[in-house]
């Protein structure tokens, strides 16, 4: 983002914030990116639309990749992807399972209480949140969990099913 009291050119700016600012317009040689007032080098969404527009025949792997995205999501697809990790990466299949262990053992155990056992055991910090939606995503998908059905036990009261598919509220 431009800082406050810049003189950036808004279209710069909304470029910017959709992703599709161009990183090297100076690269784009294409004759009408040069001449013509309409295209614009820094819109990277333009350069990669008239590209696959104008080739017909090429072996640049780009060409392939822009055709694909741009068959499969239309003008979409052309928008560079967000960057970084898609979704959790840390909370492996081993750590939920001994998780899951360890809140089978103690029934009184929170999952959120667990991050700081999950990073002396595994080396491997994450918020306690994390945790929590780790173990709810992980019992969902695995209907037939291994996990026994947790049970609250309300004072002077009988135990309390908890269906799977709840999380412990913040507090309990």
């Amino acid at each position: 983002m431009a800082p406050r009291g810049s003189t950036e050119d808004p279209k710069v700016t909304a470029l910017r914030e959709s992703r599709c600012l161009n990183p090297h317009p100076g690269q784009v040689t294409d004759p009408a990116f040069l001449s013509e007032e309409f295209f614009d080098a820094r819109d990277a969404v333009q350069v990669k639309y008239e590209m696959v527009r104008r080739v017909t025949v090429d072996g640049a792997p780009a060409y392939y990749q822009a055709a694909a995205a741009l068959a499969e999501s239309g003008l979409d697809g052309l928008v560079p992807a967000k960057p970084g990790p898609r979704g959790g990466h840390k909370l492996t299949g081993e750590i939920l399972a001994w998780a899951g262990q360890q809140l089978a053992a103690d029934p009184g155990l929170r999952p959120a209480s667990l991050a700081e056992p999950i990073a002396a055991e595994f080396g491997v910090r994450v918020h306690p949140r994390s945790v929590e939606r780790a173990l709810a995503r992980h019992r969902e998908r695995h209907s037939k969990s291994r996990w026994p059905a947790r049970t609250r036990e309300p004072e002077g009261g009988a135990p309390v099913p908890v269906p799977e598919t709840l999380t412990w509220p913040r507090g309990c």
